[in-house]
């Protein structure tokens, strides 16, 4: 039975209110809006075809809201050896998994990388090491994402690739304040893993929302869940030091490349997300707008549910001609 348009908007409201509001949990100390730190995360090491290895970075961002800007230097470094080892500066909300790589060696051995950040006041270490145990392939991705549950694969799956990323925007582009950029991006897939069927809001016989149901329906396994859907999404990177926090904007809105579990946000962890519909001839075309000048790093994904594709873009952004 279908649900009227108000009715959905209506459930939005209601259990954003309920379950997706973090201010309510944060008096009761479980989470928090602003003002909390952020970890680094060691992922693990992946092999590479010269011999050497990649150590991969996520991290923990224990805000809902707040996305600090932490700048290359003595409160987000890597060590030994240079401090900037392609890591953010800006940090999105909450759990980010396998955001960047860090190349080593062949010869690395029983050495260890680590990656320090300091945020609101305090310090976390993230230790990066080829130890077997942190070895990780794309079956670990798509089980650490939630594409797949504890100790789940197939034959498809394993032999499955990432998204193919084609760039008609070139790596480093000009923008004026306020005045908005397109960044294009084809993208070809191998369609798998299959795309995720819509999820059925919990209705009465009425065709009402079940609000009861839906708040009290427990989870469908352990691991973090995603509903899977190919799209390209846009994020900042790295932003210039002291500007503010919604400094881009981006149109269409961007699904969210970290794990927003909220009813209804506009992620592939969120109950009842939708995928976006496919362009037909694979191009996927994003408007930027910036309110204050600087040098921006854009990260863009490619993610099909299982694996991703990562793509960067640097924008100089100058203020406006007067």
């Amino acid at each position: 039975m279908a649900l009227k348009s108000s009715t959905v908007a209506a459930a939005a409201v209601a259990l954003g209110i309920l379950l997706g509001a973090p201010s309510v949990a944060a008096g009761q100390g479980l989470t928090y809006n602003q003002g909390q730190s952020v970890s680094p995360a060691y992922e693990g090491w992946m092999d590479n075809e010269d011999g050497s290895f990649s150590m991969v970075f996520g991290y923990m961002n224990r805000n809902w809201e707040e996305e600090p800007d932490v700048p290359v230097g003595a409160d987000n470094f890597f060590s030994p050896g240079p401090q900037d080892r392609g890591q953010p500066t800006h940090f999105l909300p909450r759990r980010n998994r396998f955001v960047f790589k860090v190349s080593v060696p062949a010869d690395f051995g029983e050495r260890e990388l680590m990656w320090t950040l300091r945020v609101n006041g305090e310090e976390y270490v993230a230790y990066g090491s080829l130890k077997q145990d942190y070895f990780v392939d794309n079956v670990v991705i798509m089980s650490e994402t939630g594409t797949l549950g504890a100790g789940t694969s197939d034959p498809a799956l394993r032999a499955h690739t990432p998204p193919v990323v084609e760039m008609e925007t070139p790596s480093q582009i000009e923008a004026v304040v306020g005045r908005p950029v397109r960044i294009v991006a084809r993208v070809t897939d191998d369609g798998l893993p299959r795309r995720s069927s819509r999820q059925q809001l919990p209705v009465t016989e009425e065709g009402k929302l079940d609000l009861t149901r839906a708040l009290r329906a427990p989870p469908s396994r352990i691991t973090v869940e995603k509903i899977i859907g190919l799209n390209m999404s846009w994020s900042v990177y790295r932003a210039p030091p002291g500007v503010a926090q919604d400094v881009a904007s981006f149109n269409p809105p961007q699904v969210a490349v970290w794990e927003d579990t909220r009813p209804f946000s506009n992620s592939p962890w969120a109950p009842f997300w939708v995928p976006p519909a496919l362009p037909e001839d694979g191009r996927w075309i994003t408007e930027v707008t910036f309110s204050e000048p600087g040098t921006y790093l854009l990260r863009g994904r490619a993610d099909d549910g299982g694996l991703f594709t990562d793509r960067e873009i640097t924008v100089a952004v100058r203020p406006p001609t007067l």
